[in-house]
């Protein structure tokens, strides 16, 4: 007997692969790779690029020139008509639904109102934050001269603080010179940078599978193709990650290094030494998101540090241990490409971030107090981390795994419980959640659920996930089996 699910007529294959070959021409108008006015590649180029025949190529064109996308001029080939619609994130990546959509989880977040629990956001509550150090800072600059206060920022930032960069880079053995770092607005204006020079429209870009939520949205405006490997307590699942390298041959590879976010897991020397060899193997360029590197008491591998910036970039900032009010991140590349992303960031917001930002990150750093800081938030997190796992346990929720540093808490929800319909839920109690296929670029992560440990003080987050945990149950189908506790029940 024939396996039907396994077979497909020539006529249906045909049609998919025009529909394959119209869908990729409509993605690169719409997400601006392809201009109005611009020729559109060859029958026989495209042909070969996306491995059909010369016929699938026209019918394609024919298709989008009767959707008036393209037209057609004799004797010279296909041009993109019309001026470009507006560019929005609905148009470069999947709709999805709202409970599960990064944006609007985002939104809910940033504009949530003072005294909200938030135990789905991404940073620490204001009074663990080192207020003291930041008002002796603010006061300082009252001080300053009156150029600091009123000019551009310096193409590459202040020489200052990236000196201190350079002093913290050293103790973490990745020797690289101020001139190689470049200071940047934030950490996703240094992914952003980045994208404009090494990526293009169409361009392979690998992530971690779950991964930082906003990974995904920003990569989706330079048009990319995002591809996601899953993540195991010690890095990249290798196997999977060493495939799709030989596969899709990939441009680039985002990740964290350190306490990944999501999950809280940190790279095993192991790992990190097989990526970097198989990063040289196949030409892949790593960016290496370090935002939490002063979230662990002990420093993991770093693949910058390894690598010596040969084919590694590092980025980070401030706004998880300082401040996120004040917006300064950093890149630290090799020479010719920091020239390159200096001069874009030069045509891109002409010169680097803002000095007063730059000079509060910079006196703060420099004031005593913020090793202090940093001790003393290791130790809490740690208390926190402890106790949010023994509150959660009476709801079956279990961790993945316990990070050795951070406030991430990436958890494993009772049997059959769904993350999406629990943060639905939620909303009605006033709650806003991060559940888990907000991270996760292939969707499975529906059992899974982030929370900010430093956010989850407030005991109404625990009577009102319990209840959001029995509605999602009510609600979902006759058919699903959910093994919920008594102490949910």
């Amino acid at each position: 007997m024939v396996d039907s699910t396994h077979t497909h007529s020539p006529a249906v294959t045909a049609g998919g692969r025009t529909a394959r070959v119209a869908e990729t021409i409509r993605g690169r108008i719409g997400a601006r790779g392809l201009a109005p006015g611009e020729r559109l590649p060859s029958i026989r180029r495209l042909a070969g690029q996306m491995g059909v025949s010369p016929s699938t190529v026209v019918e394609a064109y024919d298709r989008l020139a009767a959707e008036g996308l393209i037209r057609a001029r004799p004797g010279s080939g296909f041009y993109v008509c019309g001026p470009a619609a507006p560019l929005t994130l609905a148009d470069a990546t999947p709709r999805r639904d709202r409970a599960i959509d990064p944006l609007w989880l985002s939104r809910q977040a940033l504009d949530a109102e003072p005294g909200v629990p938030m135990p789905g956001c991404g940073w620490l509550p204001a009074a663990w934050m080192p207020q003291g150090a930041i008002r002796r800072a603010m006061r300082g600059l009252a001080r300053a001269e009156d150029g600091l206060l009123t000019d551009y920022g310096s193409t590459r930032g202040a020489l200052d603080l990236r000196r201190l960069l350079e002093r913290q880079f050293a103790g973490e053995g990745l020797a690289v010179p101020a001139d190689q770092i470049l200071l940047t607005a934030s950490d996703t204006n240094a992914v952003d940078l980045i994208g404009r020079f090494l990526l293009r429209p169409g361009d392979t870009v690998l992530v971690d599978d779950p991964c930082y939520f906003n990974f995904q949205a920003l990569l989706a405006v330079h048009g990319v193709r995002l591809l996601g490997v899953p993540y195991t307590p010690t890095g990249p699942d290798l196997a999977r990650f060493e495939a799709v390298l030989a596969e899709h041959r990939p441009r680039l590879y985002l990740t964290n290094s350190a306490l990944q976010n999501p999950t809280g897991a940190s790279l095993s020397p192991q790992t990190a030494h097989l990526v970097l060899t198989l990063a040289a193997a196949h030409d892949l360029t790593i960016v290496e998101d370090d935002i939490f590197a002063d979230l662990e008491p002990e420093p993991s591998p770093r693949l910058a540090a390894l690598d010596g910036l040969a084919r590694v970039i590092r980025i980070g900032s401030f706004s998880k241990t300082l401040s996120a009010a004040i917006r300064c991140g950093y890149i630290a590349a090799r020479p010719d490409w920091l020239e390159a992303l200096a001069d874009l960031q030069v045509a891109t917001s002409f010169g680097g971030p803002s000095p007063i930002s730059v000079e509060l990150v910079t006196g703060t750093l420099r004031d005593g107090s913020y090793r202090r800081h940093l001790d003393a938030l290791h130790r809490r997190l740690s208390k926190a981390r402890r106790e949010t796992a023994a509150r959660l346990e009476p709801l079956g929720i279990v961790p993945w795994l316990m990070p050795r540093g951070g406030f991430q808490l990436w958890c494993a929800l009772p049997h059959g419980l769904d993350a999406a319909d629990v943060a639905r839920a939620a909303l009605d109690e006033g709650l806003v959640l991060a559940p888990g296929n907000v991270f996760s670029l292939s969707g499975s992560a529906s059992g899974f659920m982030r929370f900010n440990v430093a956010q989850m003080g407030d005991a109404r987050i625990f009577d009102g996930l319990a209840r959001a945990m029995k509605a999602a149950q009510r609600r979902a189908p006759a058919s699903a089996e959910i093994d919920l506790p008594p102490s949910v029940l």
